[in-house]
């Protein structure tokens, strides 16, 4: 594959926003692509795909690299891809014989797997032998997994469809509204798209909303809701019948659901942004089920994600550990007695996931509730993204 310098240029752009700016490099390749108009869906993809693996192995290719600029991280990267570089000044001193000798000398595995020091450990010491396979099939890409708008239409439907436009997909068992792309496709510029067919949402994202058991008619609060992505799901399993109220702490969150609503054609969303205790204690005792999908480590979902693991600190854990216990400890009022409340992240830590359910349920909180079933969802299982689903039920 040859290389051009207005590609490249893109690429180290990404990585100064992702790594000098800290921003998050969903957002910097997104608009890095926007920048240049005359790129084809070839380069687009050269460049997304170059960004998202350089950062997934960036602590590995920083240790193999001749030098730190990212030219030469590019140039390092290209190398262990056992790809020819031309014959650049940016990429002066990169030798592949080098590099890979080097490679074969590491044994130590946060190094091999590009993780830091005190996450290796921290993983280590919560999952144990799983940590390692849960590792290697993090660092792999995720896959373009889409949910079937069945308001709209049937997986079967949309599948043909999809092939008419060169788009081919496999369904997977155990998953209702799931279609699995073969290659990776832009599915947001589709005509299917924008007429609101399916949404992009992980195969592990989606067994959430299925958790709560929803039925036509019901009040659902998802209160942690973000953008959108689980109340518009439970929206379609409610038959667009009863009354989902999304809320979040931040309202901006909220502005894209209400867009998503509508090109999904649903209208039994409302979003309501949480301003304080008073919004709960309004709504004590009103949702026949309570969707609690928390801020979390993002752990889970490093696949799509893999700038987080270099955001992340034991400090930041610790942090949104501490916001999870507040979510359960006052959230869980909004529920009425023989109702469902669904704890979710999208995390593979147990001190996440059913250690906090443990400590909920030992809880003056959660002296009220039962617990029914847990689900711990690993990467390297379902070939998926890492998820926790703990499925509750409020005493009468």
């Amino acid at each position: 594959m040859k290389l051009f310098p207005n590609t490249v240029n893109g690429v180290v752009k990404a990585l100064e926003d992702i790594f000098d700016n800290n921003q998050y490099a969903d957002k910097v390749i997104e608009r890095v692509l926007k920048s240049n108009p005359k790129w084809g869906a070839r380069d687009r993809a050269f460049i997304a795909e170059s960004v998202y693996e350089i950062v997934r192995w960036k602590r590995l290719i920083q240790h193999l690299s001749p030098g730190q600029d990212y030219y030469q991280w590019f140039g390092t990267f290209w190398t262990l891809q056992g790809r020819t570089l031309p014959d650049w000044k940016e990429f002066k001193g990169i030798d592949s014989q080098k590099i890979s000798k080097k490679r074969e000398k590491i044994s130590q595995r946060s190094l091999l797997q590009s993780i830091p020091d005190w996450l290796d450990e921290m993983g280590a010491e919560q999952l144990g032998d799983q940590w390692e396979l849960e590792l290697e099939s993090l660092n792999k890409e995720a896959e373009v997994v889409l949910r079937v708008n069945t308001l709209k239409t049937s997986k079967s439907k949309l599948k043909v469809q999809l092939e008419e436009l060169d788009i081919a997909t496999h369904v997977v068992k155990g998953y209702p509204d799931a279609l699995v792309l073969q290659r990776r496709k832009n599915v947001f510029r589709t005509p299917l798209f924008k007429q609101g067919l399916f949404e992009v949402q992980d195969a592990s994202s989606q067994m959430v909303a299925a958790a709560l058991d929803v039925q036509p008619g019901m009040r659902v609060i998802d209160a942690c809701a973000g953008a959108g992505g689980k109340s518009l799901h439970l929206a379609a399993l409610m038959e667009n019948k009863g009354r989902v109220l999304s809320m979040d702490l931040e309202a901006w969150k909220l502005k894209n659901t209400k867009l998503r609503a509508r090109r999904a054609g649903i209208s039994i969303i409302e979003t309501k942004p949480i301003e304080g205790s008073k919004t709960i204690k309004r709504l004590h005792e009103s949702a026949d089920r309570l969707l609690l999908d928390v801020p979390c480590s993002g752990l889970g979902v490093l696949k799509r994600n893999p700038d987080t693991k270099w955001k992340l600190s034991p400090e930041s854990i610790a942090k949104v550990q501490g916001i999870q216990q507040d979510i359960l400890t006052q959230y869980p009022s909004m529920l009425k007695p023989g109702g469902i409340l669904v704890y979710a992240t999208c995390s593979i830590l147990p001190s996440e996931n059913n250690r906090q359910v443990a400590a909920f349920l030992s809880s003056p909180a959660g002296q009220s509730f039962d617990l029914l079933e847990e689900t711990q969802v690993l990467s390297h299982e379902s070939g998926f993204d890492g998820f926790y689903i703990a499925k509750m039920i409020k005493k009468i």
